[in-house]
């Protein structure tokens, strides 16, 4: 929800102050309101759910999690179509020159756009999840393309790459009978004309990605997939008296703590909260903490607690030399963004995935919950806060920042460019391609196929010569 709020709403309202008039269908309606911004409001139609999955990371965790991907998609679609204020955009014939979608669990969208008759652009704000790849013809390969809800980044072992090819059969499966099948009944009990939603997702116009090629690694995306990583960072605001203080005040700097809303006490382990103070408490630096308590067990002097914090504008200070995260997006974007290093734990979703970017970017280093104890802790911030390392964390952030233009006036043009050129296709040929052409499976069978003709051939021979010479 908070990755909805931030990423996703930065850039509508960017579309309203560069002169659109926007109508925006969401869960999240603004709560002040902006001229030529038009809520179609769903708040309170279906339950947002947070923090639901244990932080233990298993396979039975991961099946759970696509299965909930799925069910809210179709839940989701069934509340879009079935409110009465988006009804009346395809009753009442609306115009729109461009379509916006969040490309995440559900195709439903597409078929609204295709009522309406407008040209698609599609916004996410993670990796890609495993049914995106073939609409837009980017290849996936289990070998070094980072699966988003699995460790191991671009360097899998063995295993992780068996684990990544039967996590990516399931999930693809389960999309396509369980999400857009659902998706495809609902649709059609509003509309008689919606092509196949696989169909539609082909013709998406461009992908707004929130991701960057320093961060995440070079990918093979077409031309119509466009990254714009770090558009929601913004200038950082003065901090409050008592923090600035806080932070001011340290004689060997701050290490900065925050895990979302992922960690909290009612479901922590407690050897691994301690585990976590017990490190932290042995060193010099100070600590500030995001916490939903207002104490942590033993009350340590050297750590700040607070309920909420202004993140960006705490990482942005020279004296924060260290960010302890479950990786979430925004957090990790904001690090890269202040060139603060990073001890990343991994906890849910994209976390892994992202985690292991940050490890091999150079960002910073990661620690998995289960190896969690005080000296592997210790360990993995003194890397971290070795000044040979930050300073080349410090490179890696001016690297990022280092653009042809702004991530926000990407997003923007291309969002433009779709509506100005809406009658073009810019898809990858990959996408149109199937299966058997795109591995190659007719060229292998020929090739098959001639070798066994040539060894019955060769097999003939020796059975004649044979046979001639005992004649």
């Amino acid at each position: 929800m908070e990755v909805w709020k931030t990423v996703k709403q930065t850039y509508l309202d960017e579309l309203v102050h560069r002169g659109h008039n926007v109508t925006v269908v969401s869960y999240f309606p603004r709560k002040e309101p902006l001229e030529n911004y038009h809520d179609i409001s769903l708040a309170g139609k279906l339950e947002i759910l947070e923090d639901v999955f244990e932080i233990e990371r298993s396979y039975w965790t991961i099946i759970k999690i696509s299965l909930f991907l799925v069910n809210s998609g179709t839940e989701n679609c069934k509340t879009l179509l079935g409110d009465e204020n988006v009804q009346n955009l395809w009753k009442t014939k609306a115009k729109f020159d461009v379509v916006v979608i969040e490309h995440f669990n559900s195709d439903c969208s597409l078929g609204l756009a295709h009522q309406l008759g407008a040209p698609v652009v599609a916004v996410s704000s993670h990796l890609l999840l495993p049914w995106h790849y073939k609409r837009f013809g980017i290849p996936y390969n289990p070998s070094f393309v980072p699966f988003l809800l699995l460790e191991g980044g671009t360097k899998p072992t063995l295993y992780q790459r068996l684990e990544r090819t039967l996590f990516d059969t399931y999930i693809n499966v389960l999309y396509k009978f369980m999400s857009q099948r659902v998706d495809q009944n609902t649709l059609a009990q509003y509309f008689d004309d919606v092509p196949p939603l696989e169909q539609l997702a082909k013709e998406i116009k461009f992908l707004i990605t929130y991701t960057n090629f320093m961060l995440f690694g070079s990918y093979l995306y077409p031309a119509n997939v466009i990254e714009v990583n770090g558009y929601h960072v913004a200038k950082p605001k003065p901090l409050p008296e008592e923090l600035r203080k806080f932070i001011e005040e340290s004689e060997h700097g701050v290490i900065y703590v925050s895990f979302g809303s992922m960690l909290k006490s009612t479901s922590t382990p407690r050897d691994k909260m301690e585990a976590i103070i017990r490190a932290l408490s042995k060193f010099p630096q100070r600590v500030i903490w995001k916490w939903e308590e207002d104490t942590l067990p033993g009350n340590p002097k050297n750590i700040y607690l607070s309920k909420w914090l202004p993140q960006n504008d705490i990482l942005a200070h020279p004296k924060v030399l260290a960010f302890y995260s479950h990786c979430g997006l925004l957090g990790t974007t904001e690090a890269i963004y202040h060139g603060v290093p990073m001890v990343a734990m991994p906890i849910f979703g994209d976390q892994p995935a992202n985690a292991a970017a940050v490890e091999e970017s150079g960002l910073g280093v990661q620690i998995q919950i289960p190896e969690l104890t005080t000296e592997n802790l210790q360990k993995k911030f003194n890397t971290v806060l070795d000044p040979k390392f930050r300073a080349h964390v410090k490179k890696l952030s001016q690297a990022w920042r280092d653009r042809p233009i702004p991530p926000m006036d990407s997003a923007i043009f291309w969002t433009e460019f779709a509506a100005r050129h809406r009658n073009f296709t810019f898809r990858a040929a990959a996408a149109d391609v199937s299966y058997i052409q795109y591995f190659c499976l007719d060229i292998l069978a020929i090739f098959i196929l001639i070798l066994l003709l040539f060894i019955f051939i060769l097999k003939s021979l020796f059975s004649n010569t044979k046979k001639s010479k005992l004649e």
